[in-house]
């Protein structure tokens, strides 16, 4: 019997490229496709998957967001995070989210399915980097040397400040999030003092940088 794999990333050219690759597979079906984190909630007492791929920025809940409804929804649902943000700060929260592997979309399609079949078999994908941090933290020893500012920042802060990056107003972001504009700006008020930012302009700043960064990475 094939493997039931609903695929979530808000770009449709990715969405088809994923399930051309997996669908070339013998023994794996795409059973569902979805652009945000609501509309993937929303079917799967439908569709039903054994795996759950998903991107870290949707519009609407983030990847993370949704991985933690996932992860209630089924506690056995293996999900495998496929993303163009950098693993060095964002592997470590997925899995912590629930997800059970995370691959960069510049890998090779042999990559990808490689981690699939490892996350469908019950283990963890991770790249060697990743899984000796993973490691440490488990073991009490957290890495300070080194570490980038950014990850002193909660999955809720670095979303605020991604979304403040794309240019979006206080109240923008939290009619996004679903949260109070007094909440968001408690957010800010956190995030420039852990970045050591002293204005919201050099907030603004920092996050769009960071954001065109990103993009070009």
């Amino acid at each position: 019997m094939k493997k039931r794999i609903l695929i979530v990333d808000d770009h449709p050219l990715v969405r088809k490229g994923l399930a051309l690759t997996l669908e070339a597979e013998p023994d794996l079906e795409v059973c569902g496709q979805a652009a945000s984190a609501e509309e993937a909630l929303g079917m799967l007492d439908e569709v039903r998957p054994d795996l759950a791929i998903v991107d870290i920025s949707l519009p609407g809940m983030s990847g993370l967001e949704l991985i933690k409804h996932l992860h209630a929804w089924n506690p056995d649902l293996p999900v495998l995070v496929i993303s163009r943000h950098d693993e060095a700060l964002y592997a470590e929260r997925a899995i912590r989210a629930g997800a059970r592997g995370y691959v960069m979309k510049i890998e090779a399609v042999d990559v990808i399915v490689k981690a699939v079949r490892r996350v469908l078999a019950g283990g963890l994908y991770v790249s060697q980097e990743v899984s000796e941090r993973l490691l440490m933290s488990m073991t009490g020893h957290r890495r300070t040397t080194g570490q980038s500012p950014m990850e002193l920042l909660s999955d809720r802060e670095l979303e605020v400040f991604e979304l403040t990056g794309q240019g979006l107003s206080t109240r923008e972001i939290a009619e996004r999030l679903h949260l109070s504009v007094k909440t968001v700006e408690s957010y800010r008020a956190r995030i420039k003092a852990k970045l050591g930012l002293r204005t919201a302009a050099e907030l603004m700043q920092h996050a769009v940088q960071w954001v065109e960064n990103e993009r070009s990475g």
